[in-house]
């Protein structure tokens, strides 16, 4: 597989805390890395320096090729990374259709028009075409506000797809899902297009282990492991951070 992202000794320091410590990873066209860690292990840090929501501190990184550290977030979106936020961004007085619209819109060449376009417009075809990957169809109409917390996800998960992005960056979309909720997430997530790549921050490893090909663990705002899913469920070390487990911590 090509290796379309290297991230290289990666530092985020806000005045004495260091929230990401030289973190190295890559990953390859439609891989699906998922990155575990307890709340404050530098999880969400990494994501919006791999985003562009924040600049580094120190250290690389490379998109294709291309070093792409000094750039904005509009300008990773339009080369194709995409994300989503463990806060939603949905807004909830539109409806789905018109979310969606403006997560189509916000990529275009002449995104500041003022005029709305009418149903066969092809942003709004886009859009509809999208939610029906996250299983929306038929929602056009619905106000956001309606929908439960897991079509909201979807809804979410449908709004970082708009830009057609060559890898998308999901931030705990199963944050707040009822037990019931989380299968038909794994379902939608295991569903996706394999030539999009995949980086996914997951607090529940029940839900993240059913969708990674490799699990990435970070403590403290470093990489303390990585591993297949088999080898994460089986380290002490991962059972240690997440369970208070007693036994040999170093082991892998």
């Amino acid at each position: 597989m090509t290796v379309v992202l290297h991230v290289e000794n990666i530092c985020a320091t806000f005045g004495s805390l260091r929230a990401v410590r030289d973190v190295t990873l890559q990953a390859s066209t439609g891989e699906r890395l998922i990155v575990l860690g307890t709340n404050g292990a530098g999880k969400s840090t990494l994501f919006n320096l791999i985003a562009g929501d924040i600049l580094p501190t120190s250290g690389h990184i490379h998109w294709r090729g291309q070093p792409i550290q000094a750039l904005s977030a509009h300008e990773r979106t339009r080369m194709g990374i995409s994300r989503s936020y463990q806060t939603s961004r949905v807004m909830h007085g539109l409806s789905v259709a018109d979310n969606m619209y403006l997560a189509v819109q916000g990529v275009q060449v002449g995104r500041f028009g003022l005029r709305v376009p009418g149903f066969h417009h092809p942003w709004r075809q886009k859009g509809r075409d999208t939610l029906a990957l996250v299983n929306l169809a038929g929602m056009d109409d619905e106000l956001a506000s309606n929908l439960s917390h897991g079509e909201r996800r979807q809804l979410e998960i449908a709004m970082a797809l708009a830009s057609d992005p060559h890898m998308l960056l999901l931030d705990e979309p199963a944050a707040g899902l009822s037990p019931g909720e989380r299968p038909g997430l794994v379902a939608l997530l295991r569903s996706l297009p394999r030539d999009v790549t995949i980086i996914m921050i997951e607090h529940d490893m029940d839900v993240a282990l059913q969708v990674a090909d490799r699990v990435m663990v970070m403590n403290e705002g470093e990489v303390v492991f990585q591993g297949t899913p088999a080898e994460t469920a089986a380290s002490s070390l991962v059972r240690s951070l997440y369970l208070g487990y007693t036994g040999d911590a170093n082991a892998a």
